[in-house]
């Protein structure tokens, strides 16, 4: 026969896996168009487009997709903290909180045809790089001068 202390016992670790039961599963799903392209995430390849991966973490996501034929794509992306991840929330969304809360998100990034510079194009290029650092190590020079004139 069950004694006092034993029942509380019980009710208190029945009562302990009713309040544990909340959950949060995060998933962030990529898209890239063309699709079948190689996605990195933070420097870990994470597969072939559309993939969908779980994360732990909000904030700043450096991404990288290739595919043959296309230029090389590096940007970082953001992923907010939502309300329900924000204190004191997050304790009711992950502890109390009776159903399990998907938060899911979707990057969609277009793919830009490689394209094979010239000659020419390369040499112009060249030609206006090297105008624009004169230009700016004049503007320099200028302020330097003036400065040493004061």
């Amino acid at each position: 026969m069950l004694n006092r202390n034993d029942i509380v016992g019980l009710a208190a670790g029945i009562l302990a896996v009713i309040l544990l039961s909340g959950c949060v599963e995060r998933r962030l799903t990529i898209v890239t168009e063309p699709e079948e392209a190689i996605v990195w995430l933070n420097d870990e390849e994470i597969g072939v487009t559309p993939v969908t991966v779980n994360f732990n973490w909000y904030g700043d996501y450096r991404v990288r997709i290739e595919k043959p034929g296309y230029e090389i794509l590096n940007t970082h992306q953001l992923l907010e903290r939502p309300l329900h991840d924000k204190f004191p929330f997050d304790f009711f969304a992950e502890v109390l909180w009776p159903k399990t809360i998907e938060d899911t998100y979707t990057w969609t990034f277009e793919l830009q045809p490689y394209h094979q510079a010239s000659a020419e194009e390369l040499i112009e290029a060249a030609h206006t790089m090297r105008q624009e650092a004169n230009e700016e190590l004049g503007k320099i020079a200028v302020e330097i001068l003036t400065d040493e004139s004061k």
